[in-house]
């Protein structure tokens, strides 16, 4: 084809080919089957942990937990998508159907009309997809805060209000939260619908940026712009309305709340804010018909001045010229305001305070009328004694103990008995076969017990209970299910029920076995978990745990019951997801099955003039774990324990008990979930007997009460009078001393009660120094009763002693100073370390008995053996600054009371009940032993003595005598501990810190066999 013109012209370009638009081709079935196939699969993942969840709240019978929890973010989900993405699809449609349609100026398109080709084809998709993706993600997370929605529509009266606008409390701790989640949401909807709407404005050239400059807005534009400026005004003057009453909750102030600038300066600010707002609101939907301008501009103008001087420049003012010249006194009234809520807040409103002239002269026979006193000091302490209890009472490898030990109380013969205690629960190694893990060590075996008060020979605990088969006083009832499937330490899934599922050693502690026991399979009897008989049910519990051998292996059949969500918190986590889960699960004995009881609580950030408190640091010492604290986190300042939760350890069944039926918050949740909960009245007396004050409760009050246990607002504004929770002096590090358990009767009580305990000492000056002497002893009495369902009047009493400030009472480090810096003590801890053995510092417990602080402290040792374990080898008395160190509690307290203390110990009662304490025969045998090891030490200590003294002297045929001496007290003091422990006596004894060992611990076997 000629391309060259007729006339003679140039030639003329040749017009461009359109390219061919490909034949559509269709998918091959293959493609199709493909693709379905992986769409099924993806949905059946997806579906299948829905399906095990209903499988496992079904089980557990808190399938309404479930659903309700599920439907109401499900409901949530809908109306929060709706409410985003209608008015942004709005916005759009509107902004693109007033459009304006006019004619263009040059042949050739500007940038603008290219864009609108472009976006053309996909313009429907985009007009939908826009709001709702922008929708999904928004109901997302409104959906995330179900429980403060939930909450509000099912709120409970307070009772009370608040000092400055005199509302009922629940207004400030349902309502308030959940207008500002509405309004929030609300206004993010208007500023993403408006900033959608003008961007298709200017796509679509409502609004244009002319090329010689400027802007131009068509009426439309103009129109929507008012309009969503006017809805954003209104929802900023319902923000500024609602930051009047957020300031009681504020706590950037001296003290939590409105203060005097708050109430004189920034309420009347955010209010008038409020209606400024909304008459500037008013202007721009005027502005949006007229055409004028003007005026909004003004207003908003005016907004902005206003939100300076009457939100800023006005309250700094006040504060500056108002408040700091004089702030005790016009603060006075709002601190007053504080102290009072925040101590209704953590519930210490109620705490007893006595003055408590405590003595620091012991004087002779000062605890003759002390018996309920000194008879229930604990020397077990639970936190060194794990290794004993596992060297003594674990038995096989694929048991274990918990490095903490519980203290718990037992009646035994109709005497209340402390206990230190904790579950044998089984521990698989993660390296195992899947069998082993899964299908054949499925549980633990039992409860092991010891008193707390006292141990047996060779400072071994004297165990109540232990031993496979349990047998103990505890376990006397034939009914006694000693198996653990649910516990701290359980493997994150057991399959139970099938032919080669639980191996347990049941004859290990009978006579004659030899301690080697017989293999025996235990199958599971009860209902705890759900069934996974079925290729389904297989097939799910395959997928969530990502296991082919619980799909595949011949091990599970017909009757199988898959086990997970094992322990206790986890799953009374998971069936009251409103509660805050005490960092602790611990055991007891209750109607012959071992039941793990934990304190629920629930809490609040919104208690109006309340101090709030940070959960993670209030708890935190030197016990305490990480994994622990961070599940006991957030900041609160409101907290009530209104749930007692308990958890079968056999089949897993949870209930949960109402045990603060009057908290509003706990009544809320009871009408959104009002079949989870049961009331208190179902407990059985033998649950209320074991019920006891939570740690982590009494941990956040004791930190307030460093505080609030001042009540006069002029002094709290001082300062004069600021407590700290003393540091563990038996660590190195700078923790706090963690609180204790247990049986203590307190000045003016009448009796006994199994107490939670703590001191106080002087907060740290203005330059850092601190003084380590007592000023406070707070006490909770966590004595719940033994009336089925009904609990004791006395229960969580607080009692708080405060000790007089001109009496140096010395504070729990002090009293370890004394007891490191005393001579004696010195010089039998260097003998106790013979040998490379370690001396361990045991709890130091204080105690006000006889007029003062009395202080003890346990004292172990454990050899550097690989199956050594501490034994209580010395007691360590303080009082005033006295101290006692002896190898009973007696004899130290003598030591301490001018020769004779008139205490009864629990150590009299000491010895074997009708063969329940687990010891090995000769008891009597063993103590004539301890006499001699006593005597053997008290010898070698005389010894070192006379050799430094004729060393002083230069008299060296002198020291050479002492020397020999001291070489035949060490062989003699490690004669009379091998007797009692079973371990060989070294070949030689010499004084050679290389040589004798007169603190080794009993060996692996020593004690097992019973």
């Amino acid at each position: 084809m000629s391309t060259d013109s007729p006339f003679g012209g140039p030639p003329r370009p040749e017009r461009p080919q359109r390219p061919q638009r490909p034949e559509n081709k269709k998918a091959s079935p293959l493609t199709i089957t493909i693709f379905a196939v992986i769409v099924a699969v993806a949905l059946f993942v997806f579906l299948s942990n829905f399906y095990a969840d209903i499988l496992w709240f079904n089980q557990l019978g808190f399938e309404n937990v479930y659903w309700t929890e599920r439907i109401a973010k499900l409901v949530i989900f809908l109306i929060a998508l709706v409410l985003m993405a209608v008015p942004i699809w709005i916005s759009m449609r509107s902004a693109y159907k007033h459009r304006p349609v006019y004619a263009p100026t040059s042949n050739r398109p500007d940038s603008m009309s290219r864009y609108q080709a472009q976006l053309e084809p996909v313009r429907r998709f985009m007009m939908i997809g826009v709001p709702l993706v922008i929708g999904i993600f928004s109901a997302i997370a409104v959906a995330g805060q179900w429980q403060s929605i939930m909450l509000f529509f099912n709120q409970e009266p307070f009772g009370t209000t608040d000092p400055q606008f005199h509302l009922d409390l629940s207004f400030f701790i349902f309502t308030v939260p959940f207008i500002g989640l509405v309004n929030g949401f609300l206004i993010s909807i208007v500023l993403l619908s408006g900033v959608a709407g003008l961007l298709t404005h200017y796509l679509y050239g409502g609004i244009r940026v002319e090329e010689r400059g400027g802007l131009t807005v068509g009426k439309a534009a103009r129109v929507h712009t008012a309009v969503v400026a006017a809805v954003f005004l209104v929802l900023q003057a319902v923000n500024f309305w609602m930051a009047q009453y957020e300031t009681l909750t504020e706590q950037n102030g001296i003290v939590a709340g409105a203060l005097y600038k708050d109430v004189h300066a920034v309420i009347p600010a955010r209010m008038i804010l409020a209606i400024v707002a909304v008459m500037i609101a008013v202007t721009f939907v005027i502005a949006a018909f007229t055409g004028r301008w003007r005026l909004p501009m003004i207003g908003t103008a005016m907004l902005v001045v206003t939100m300076i001087v009457a939100g800023g420049v006005y309250p700094f003012m006040v504060q500056k010229f108002k408040v700091e010249p004089t702030q005790r006194e016009v603060e006075s009234e709002y601190i007053k305001r504080n102290i009072d809520f925040t101590r209704m807040a953590y519930g210490v409103q109620d705490a007893e305070v006595t003055d408590y002239r405590a003595t620091v002269t012991p004087e002779k026979n000062a605890l003759a009328k002390e018996a309920a006193n000194t008879t229930n000091i604990r020397l077990l302490d639970p936190n060194l004694v794990s290794p004993a209890f596992a060297q003594l009472q674990q038995f096989r490898g694929y048991y274990n103990f918990p490095q903490t030990m519980d203290v718990d109380r037992y009646t035994i013969d109709g005497k209340v008995e402390d206990t230190v205690i904790a579950a044998r629960e089984v521990s698989v190694d993660p390296n195992d076969s899947w069998v082993n893990q899964h299908i054949t060590y499925t549980h633990g075996y039992g409860l092991v017990a010891a008193y707390g008060n006292r141990v047996s020979a060779g400072g071994r605990p004297d165990f109540m209970l232990g031993g496979i088969p349990t047998t103990g006083t505890l376990a006397s009832d034939e009914s006694y299910e000693p198996r653990i499937y649910f516990g701290k330490e359980s493997p994150d899934y057991s399959v139970v029920g099938g032919p080669d599922e639980g191996w347990e050693d049941q004859e290990l502690d009978h006579p004659g076995t030899g301690g080697d026991g017989e293999d025996a399979r235990y199958t599971f009897q009860g209902d705890g978990g759900p069934n996974v008989g079925n290729f389904l049910n297989r097939l799910v519990y395959s997928l969530k745990f990502g296991s082919t051998d619980l799909l595949l292996s011949d091990a599970v059949n017909s009757e199988s019951q898959i086990l997970y969500d094992r322990d206790p918190r986890d799953r009374v986590g998971e069936v009251a997801p409103y509660l805050t889960l005490d960092s602790n699960a611990y055991p007891a004995i209750v109607g012959g099955r071992v039941q793990w009881i934990i304190d629920g609580y629930t809490t609040s950030s919104n208690f109006p003039y309340a101090q709030d408190q940070q959960l993670e640091t209030a708890v935190s010492d030197s016990l305490t774990n990480a994994n622990d604290v961070n599940r006991f986190g957030g900041s609160v300042n409101y907290i009530r324990n209104s749930v007692k939760a308990t958890v079968d350890a056999y089949d897993g069944k949870v209930r949960l008990y109402a045990w603060d039926d009057q908290d509003p918050i706990l009544k809320a949740w009871q009408k959104i979930f009002p079949s989870s909960l049961e009331p208190m009245e179902n407990m059985s007396s033998e649950l209320m007997e074991h019920v006891r004050y939570p740690e982590n409760m009494f941990k956040v009050q004791r930190e307030i009460l460093t505080t609030y246990h001042v009540t006069n607002p002029v002094s709290f504004y001082q300062a004069d009078d600021a407590w700290s929770v003393p540091s563990d002096p038996t660590t190195d590090a700078k923790v706090k001393q963690p609180p204790y358990y247990m049986s203590l009767q307190m000045p003016g009580e009448e009796k006994a009660a199994f107490s939670l305990t703590s001191t106080f000492i002087p907060a740290p000056s203005s330059s850092g120094q601190q003084r380590n002497v007592l000023f406070g002893f707070l006490a909770a009495n966590g004595d719940a009763g033994s009336e089925a369902g009904k609990k004791s009047e006395d229960y969580g009493k607080l009692k708080l002693l405060e000790l007089p400030r001109d009496t140096a009472v010395p504070g729990p480090g002090q009293a370890q100073q004394w007891f490191d810096a005393n001579d004696k003590v010195s010089r039998e801890l260097n003998l106790l370390r013979q040998g490379a053995s370690e001396v361990k510092n045991g709890n130091l417990l204080s105690l006000p008995v006889g007029g003062g602080i009395l202080y003890v402290q346990p004292v172990y040792v454990q050899s550097s053996g690989a199956t050594s374990y501490p034994t209580l080898r010395k007691v360590l008395v303080a009082f005033g600054d006295k101290v006692g160190f002896e190898d009973t509690l007696a004899k130290s307290l003598d030591a301490v009371f001018a020769g004779d203390s008139g205490a009864v110990t629990g150590e009299n009662d000491n010895g074997d009940k009708d063969g329940d304490s687990g010891e090995t025969e000769g008891e009597a045998q063993n103590q004539t032993e301890q006499e001699k090891l006593t005597k053997a030490l008290n010898d070698a200590n005389e010894a070192i003595k006379k050799g430094q003294e004729a060393l002083e002297a230069g008299d060296f045929a002198a020291y050479g005598e002492a020397q020999k001496a001291l070489d035949a007290a060490l062989k003699r003091a490690l004669e009379a501990d091998s007797a009692i422990t079973g371990q060989a006596v070294p070949d030689q004894v010499t004084t050679n810190p290389e040589g004798a060992d007169p603190s080794a611990a009993p060996s692996e076997n020593a004690g097992e066999g019973n």
